[in-house]
């Protein structure tokens, strides 16, 4: 089945700074053919291959890891609808391969502009450029704030700090999961669970984790 053409007025909701091009600039951009509809675990880009061109992220949620030589898994960042990776955006601006990868969390539709289409956006459209330099910006500093807590903050406080950010009362995730968002290993990921289910902060169950006292693990993390 050929992939359908995107509603040009659903990419200006989402992307504000493509507003201003017109209908037929716009409808260049949204070919079906730069439609890419892709399921859960699909593995969106690896490191060492070339980038293709800039993704604008439609529905679904992509994860952005750094493998180790050990194998375990860094999650950098996730890219959600109206957002980009900036990881693609800097291979672009500097002719560079992928240095990390990306999967889809959840089914994926994107549209992917390619390199041409990308180089000649930042060289005449002014709020394109702004958006992706704006974002290079933000996730900068998302990657500095990650740089200090691997380095300085302790591993029971970045949990305690993951499991509140879900902002969710109950996580239908296991201890893999969020040991390979930390950065860590499982089982020194489920030894702390342990503890905090011991101080009544959680209730663990399978492949779940529901959190009891929001207001104790705010304190686990700030100390």
């Amino acid at each position: 089945m050929p992939n359908a053409a995107v509603d040009p007025q659903k990419i200006r909701n989402l992307y504000p700074a493509l507003a201003g091009l017109s209908a037929e600039q716009l409808a260049a951009l949204t070919q079906p053919q730069a439609v890419m509809h892709l399921p859960a675990g699909t593995q969106v880009f690896a490191e060492h291959q070339p980038c293709q061109g800039f993704p604008l992220l439609l529905e679904g949620s992509i994860k952005v890891v750094k493998l180790a030589a050990s194998g375990r898994e860094l999650m950098l960042y996730r890219v959600a609808p109206g957002g980009s990776c900036i990881i693609s955006s800097s291979c672009l601006l500097g002719h560079t391969d992928y240095n990390a990868r990306g999967i889809a969390e959840t089914p994926l539709t994107l549209l992917a502009l390619p390199i041409t289409a990308f180089s000649k956006l930042m060289l005449d459209h002014p709020p394109f450029r702004d958006f992706v330099f704006h974002l290079l910006a933000e996730r900068i500093a998302e990657l500095m704030q990650l740089v200090e807590e691997v380095a300085f903050a302790r591993l029971d406080q970045r949990l305690a700090k993951l499991l509140l950010s879900r902002n969710e009362p109950v996580l239908n995730i296991t201890h893999q999961q969020l040991a390979d968002e930390l950065g860590s290993v499982r089982e020194i990921v489920s030894r702390l669970l342990k503890g905090f289910a011991a101080q009544g902060l959680v209730a663990l169950g399978r492949e779940q984790l529901s959190i009891i006292d929001r207001s104790g693990l705010q304190k686990m993390a700030s100390v």
